[in-house]
């Protein structure tokens, strides 16, 4: 399954290489450049918060209250420039996880998150997740856009949760049809044609890619724009 990550960074560069070292784990990562753009989507339910201190509007202490007043068990990681055993306690104090002090190294961060992660979340299947502004339920077996249930078959939701568990990796079609129906299965592959159809049909806003000759793969989270949704 595939991890949905908020980082909240003022920085520019600093964020942008942050996320594409978390990227490149596979992880799904929403950034926000100011303290008010992540208040608004504190109560989201990413799986984990890489939290600055210092931001412009709404600090870090600010955030993490809203946050963990709407989920407490989501893990978050605070980031300073201000390496202080009172900005440490006291973030522990508000309820987070973990503390680096800037400059780090981002391979450094990436590992406390992966460790952050497994300790959380370890291998079980989480209930809900997000992809290309999409919510999906994995307890109830549903996916909802803007607060709307999309109603699909059993097979196009199986379908999405084997891709949403291998961000990026291209499935060919004998791979689906092994996954889906079982290796006993002596169809024609082209059923797998039918089914991505279908959920692209479904969701229409899903990055899910075709790979020329050989198969099909889902994209890391896109931006989805208004105009888009509406």
């Amino acid at each position: 399954m595939s991890y949905s990550i908020a980082i909240v960074e003022d920085e520019d560069n600093l964020r942008l290489i942050l996320k594409t070292y978390l990227e490149n784990k596979g992880w799904n990562i929403t950034e926000f450049s100011d303290g008010l753009s992540a208040m608004e989507q504190a109560e989201e339910p990413f799986h984990l918060w890489v939290l600055d201190i210092m931001l412009p509007g709404i600090d870090g202490y600010s955030i993490i209250d809203r946050i963990k007043t709407a989920n407490p068990r989501v893990p978050v990681i605070f980031i300073s420039a201000r390496d202080r055993d009172t900005d440490r306690i006291v973030g522990l104090e508000m309820g987070s996880d973990d503390y680096l002090a800037k400059p780090f190294l981002p391979k450094e961060l990436v590992l406390r998150v992966e460790k952050l992660l497994n300790r959380v979340y370890g291998n079980t299947l989480f209930h809900t997740s997000k992809i290309d502004d999409y919510l999906v339920n994995f307890e109830t077996r549903s996916v909802a856009l803007n607060g709307k249930i999309i109603e699909m078959s059993s097979r196009e939701f199986d379908l999405l949760c084997l891709l949403m568990n291998h961000v990026g990796r291209v499935f060919t079609r004998q791979q689906i049809l092994d996954e889906l129906w079982g290796q006993d299965y002596f169809g024609s592959d082209r059923v797998v044609d039918d089914l991505v159809r279908r959920l692209r049909k479904r969701m229409k806003y899903l990055s899910l890619e075709t790979v020329y000759a050989i198969g099909y793969r889902l994209l890391k989270t896109k931006e989805v724009t208004v105009e888009e949704l509406q």
